[in-house]
């Protein structure tokens, strides 16, 4: 995933791409109530007909845009954590490709927070559907976490934990907390958890 919102060369894509690519960038950036359907229309550079054709509803626009976001988004982390896993020293728990992962999201230049949390928080349950895709979202979220653990009966109460983790670094960082401090402390939770961890290998 790359966190540039508009990939490039995208005007160059099919109409229902541009208008995903153009609310992908907009709602992400700006706000999904504060975007409305007359400006994507305007930045993708198609007709109101056209848009309707793809997307009957804003609605519609708003899970198609969670969707793609939760799509790049998952496989973005689960590579980040597979690539920092790789170059970690030697004897080093799984656990520590977490920080720098992180690193690489909350310290972009286009990081406005986690797409899903700011969702919800504009739109709560007046769009179910939307605090479904974030529950999945989480959940896949955890998946991943729960990859860096070993298989013991407090696996998924770890992965819990770490999400936890995670969520705080994004809210700290939407607040305007430096990236540097906030990847620190998550750091130090992870080499908290560690020894926690260590009895249950193997």
């Amino acid at each position: 995933m790359t966190f540039d919102p508009l990939p490039i060369g995208w005007q160059d894509l099919p109409p229902r791409d541009r208008l995903l690519h153009t609310a992908h960038a907009l709602f992400y950036r700006d706000g999904i109530r504060a975007t409305g359907i007359d400006r994507v229309i305007a930045e993708s550079g198609v007709t109101k007909v056209t848009f309707y054709r793809h997307f009957p509803s804003k609605n519609a626009l708003i899970c198609a845009y969670l969707e793609y976001r939760h799509a790049g988004w998952v496989a973005w982390f689960s590579d980040a954590l597979q690539r920092h896993g790789k170059t970690l020293r030697q004897g080093a728990h799984r656990v520590h490709a977490l920080a720098p992962a992180l690193a690489e999201w909350l310290g972009s230049e286009h990081f406005r927070g986690c797409a899903f949390i700011n969702s919800v928080s504009e739109l709560g349950e007046t769009v179910p559907e939307v605090v479904e895709i974030a529950r999945r979202h989480k959940l896949e979220m955890t998946a991943l976490l729960a990859t860096l653990l070993p298989v013991s009966a407090q696996q998924t109460q770890d992965a819990q934990a770490l999400t936890l983790v995670v969520e705080g670094a994004i809210v700290r960082v939407q607040m305007g907390e430096p990236v540097r401090a906030v990847v620190a402390t998550v750091s130090r939770l992870t080499n908290a958890l560690v020894p926690a961890l260590a009895p249950r290998e193997g």
